[in-house]
């Protein structure tokens, strides 16, 4: 039997249903990751989603096993630049950053903090931990990754496979600078 699971924004307007197991959980430091939580962090509302040691908690889901429930007229994109590859979506009815989509993949990484606490996957690995200027007071509970490793590849891989080399379009309203 398929487990459903289903999470939302701060307010509940905006609600997702999620199918299966995600591919990985990850806690991203990459600077993209760090720069666009702290920008996202300043909308009127909303509540920063980095760890105490700034990483993005994120659990990555194939696109084809995710579906808008209620509140798809609040999804508004956002990105660093206008060239940038990745886009963060925002739930505007509460500002609750909902999922980063990279540009041309078959996976969204939906933020860890839309479940409830108790309930939350929990984080196989952290990757780019290169991008940090000093690694050293990061926990030592799950492997700190340099970069992203051939292990993390080879599951986007697989998934990508089982989803017949398909990427579905996630549809927004519109977007946001911040």
């Amino acid at each position: 039997m398929t487990r459903i699971t289903q999470v939302g924004c701060a307010c509940g307007q905006t609600r997702f249903e999620i199918r299966g197991k995600p591919i990985l959980v990850s806690e991203c430091l990459c600077n993209s990751c760090r720069a666009a939580a702290g920008r996202l962090a300043t909308l009127p509302g909303t509540k920063n989603t980095l760890t105490p040691y700034h990483a993005t908690p994120a659990a990555e889901y194939r696109k084809d096993r995710i579906r808008v429930l209620s509140g798809a007229e609040n999804l508004k994109e956002f990105r660093l630049s206008a060239t940038a590859g990745s886009r963060r979506v925002i739930a505007t009815c509460c500002n609750t950053p909902v999922f980063l989509e990279m540009k041309g993949a078959h996976w969204l990484s939906i933020y860890l903090h839309l479940w409830p606490e108790q309930a939350r996957p929990m984080a196989e690995v952290r990757t780019m931990v290169g991008d940090l200027a000093d690694p050293s007071n990061l926990p030592a509970d799950i492997p700190n990754l340099r970069s992203h490793n051939v292990s993390f590849y080879a599951k986007l891989l697989a998934a990508w496979i089982a989803m017949g080399f398909r990427n579905p379009k996630i549809a927004v309203a519109g977007k946001i600078d911040v």
